[in-house]
């Protein structure tokens, strides 16, 4: 299997990757879509569940699975990054360390949260796009992308908030802000559904490659399989 990537695989995993690190830093600040509270992270996030459909879509499962551990370990740089520069003591000078740690600093558990939600919802986005290609031999792309954005998006929330707020919000509004992050970021993806058809379009011509998963393992520890 060749194992060469092309200038537009390779820039449209570190585009993949900088989604997800903006929206982390981004996240702390809430923001007001049409009167409903959201974090604006969601102005950013849902463009890597794009890009997790254009991969997997043009180079296939596995090729998605590379990126998804890619952006995983650049994020957690990040992140490491982000904790280590905070704890270091500060210079007299500097009088904004409480606005740097508080764009920049998670908690341990919000930040847990936000990895395996991530992890979650990026594979199962991926493995819906692989296998229903298959099924529908290679059809309907547009519905296949709010589909596996569906899934994907509602896995990923159902994680984050659980593991972040379970026991600090009631119940009921866990299941709200389930509800609405989901909606809004599915809706995101219609929204961008043109676009995205015609990205998958040109790319599928440019790089004369449209990946059928046949015969591949879906285990997302085989990074090692592209």
């Amino acid at each position: 299997m060749n194992k060469q990537v092309s200038v537009i695989f390779m820039v449209t995993g570190i585009l993949f990757t900088v989604c997800l690190i903006v929206a982390n830093i981004v996240e702390s600040k809430l923001i007001n879509v049409f009167g409903v509270t959201a974090t604006a992270g969601l102005i950013i996030f849902p463009v890597s569940y794009i890009l997790n459909d254009v991969i997997a879509e043009v180079w296939g499962y596995q090729k998605a699975r590379l990126i998804i551990w890619i952006g995983f370990a650049m994020n957690f740089l990040a992140v490491t990054v982000f904790n280590i520069s905070i704890i270091l003591p500060a210079s007299p000078f500097f009088e904004n360390q409480h606005a740097f740690q508080t764009i920049l600093g998670n908690t341990q558990r919000i930040a847990t949260a936000s990895f395996i939600a991530f992890l979650c919802g990026s594979f199962l986005n991926a493995f819906i796009m692989s296998r229903m290609k298959m099924a529908t031999q290679g059809r309907g792309f547009s519905v296949r992308a709010v589909v596996s954005t569906l899934f994907g998006e509602s896995l990923d929330s159902l994680v984050f908030f659980t593991i972040a707020f379970y026991g600090v919000l009631p119940n009921s509004e866990l299941l709200i802000l389930i509800g609405t992050q989901t909606a809004m970021k599915t809706g995101y993806e219609v929204i961008a559904l043109p676009i995205t058809n015609v990205v998958v379009k040109w790319v599928k011509k440019v790089e004369n490659t449209d990946v059928y998963d046949q015969n591949i393992s879906y285990n997302p520890l085989k990074i090692g399989e592209i």
